[in-house]
């Protein structure tokens, strides 16, 4: 089971996030993305991000090399989004954020561009931070300027250093995962991860199913402000218990 949902906030007007997943015997990929641009631009980026990686992935024969598939996924939907961005001229700047996770033959990787996030709770039901952020406060977590404390009040923590569409290349940064030491793995954006701790995202994941895991942290992060899209995917990993819920 899959749960999945989006929603456009309390402040915002527009919903910039993009959701989506597929899923078949052999493979399945999910994939998050947080659009930015004016207008509409960010909406549209952050659907080809999502539609253009998935569709790439369900096309495939088969799969051989999950990291090689997962990277020329993205970099083919950052070519489209570049091309879009600089052939229209209401779409021109815009970019994304993508996180996705490719699954295969028991062997799963996550790729990400941005800050985006991508959590693992393991078996012994400790959450995981996978991804690491693209961005100007992660990079004065890693230079010593701040730290991690300060950097979830920092003031430009909105500012990515890297995004999908906005260069013609693009570096994908990939992560192996071991689904047998995982029970649940979960996609969001920062509208979540700006007002919900990742001890709370994963006591909510633990005791609900898919779908009102999705549900429950969108209401509290909204509940918090909701200044942002929130968006959440949470799906299982191959570490089973006696959860009756997540069952598929």
């Amino acid at each position: 089971m899959v749960g999945i949902l989006s929603d456009v906030g309390n402040v915002r007007e527009i919903n910039e996030d993009s959701v989506g997943y597929y899923k078949a015997k052999d493979r399945s990929i999910y994939v998050i993305a947080d659009g930015m641009g004016g207008h509409s631009a960010g909406e549209v980026a952050s659907k080809v991000a999502v539609d253009l990686t998935i569709d790439y992935i369900k096309g495939l024969s088969n799969i051989t090399d999950l990291k090689r598939e997962i990277t020329i996924a993205v970099q083919k939907s950052n070519e489209e989004i570049f091309n879009l961005s600089r052939c229209r001229k209401n779409l021109s700047g815009m970019g994304t954020t993508i996180t996705a996770c490719l699954i295969s033959e028991g062997k799963a990787i996550v790729a990400n561009i941005g800050d985006s996030s991508c959590y693992i709770i393991d078996k012994n039901n400790k959450i995981k931070k996978i991804t690491k952020d693209h961005s100007l406060v992660q990079q004065l977590v890693d230079n010593g300027t701040i730290t991690e404390e300060q950097a979830k009040k920092h003031p430009n923590k909105n500012i990515i250093t890297r995004a999908l569409g906005t260069n013609k290349q693009i570096e994908v940064d990939a992560f192996d995962l071991n689904l047998k030491e995982i029970r649940n793995i979960i996609l969001c954006t920062d509208g979540l991860t700006n007002d919900v701790a990742p001890e709370e995202i994963c006591e909510i994941v633990l005791n609900h199913t898919q779908e009102d895991s999705c549900r429950l942290l969108i209401e509290c992060s909204k509940q918090r402000g909701g200044r942002d899209n929130i968006s959440v995917i949470v799906f299982e990993g191959e570490c089973k218990d006696g959860r009756n819920f997540t069952r598929e």
